[in-house]
């Protein structure tokens, strides 16, 4: 399982080369350009199936006023082979990943939370000490702050967390040190 390829596709290859694994899907947090951009390129040459919210379907028909935002070229059309939705299990190997959806950074942003190795790949819902930002489209501050409080602080304090960019933090932590999540 491949998590938010942006566009680092040769990084990647040469770490599935290096382990010597097969993708056999790539899993999008969230529709920015900074994490599906380099999730056909990948497909291309994996085969690999391409997974996102369906609530995030729209934001990829925007990454072409995505990339002018930032100033980078297109990736293209991105085309999605299922939706992975709250509730779901995702499979890798013997790791097995139950899928939240946290909406509030986008409309689809989902997390997922691996139970056994109590890991959570947060995408851009929650990172060390701050939260994604909720200004662009499919952003709502108030949903992002009832999807931590009510889904993401819900898990044990020890889970480690991974989010989409920065360092990774624990959830004890964020929820001790995070400003946007004190009492």
């Amino acid at each position: 399982m491949v998590i938010d390829p942006g566009d680092e596709i040769e990084d990647i290859l040469a770490i599935v080369v290096k382990h010597n694994l097969k993708v056999k899907q790539i899993v999008i947090t969230h529709a920015h350009i900074d994490h599906v951009g380099g999730a056909m390129k990948l497909r291309a040459l994996t085969g690999a199936p391409i997974l996102l919210n369906q609530n995030d379907y729209a934001l990829l028909k925007m990454l072409d006023v995505q990339a002018s935002w930032i100033g980078v070229a297109t990736p293209g059309e991105v085309t999605v082979e299922a939706s992975v939705s709250d509730g779901d299990s995702l499979r890798a190997g013997n790791l097995k990943a139950n899928v939240i959806h946290t909406p509030g950074h986008t409309e689809g942003s989902v997390c997922l939370y691996f139970p056994a190795e109590k890991l959570l790949i947060a995408g851009d819902t929650l990172f060390a000490r701050s939260i994604g930002r909720t200004d662009l489209p499919g952003g709502s501050f108030e949903k992002i702050m009832r999807s931590l409080h009510d889904r993401v602080l819900t898990l044990p304090d020890e889970t480690v967390v991974i989010p989409g960019h920065g360092p990774q933090t624990t959830i004890g932590e964020e929820r001790e040190e995070n400003p946007f999540l004190k009492k």
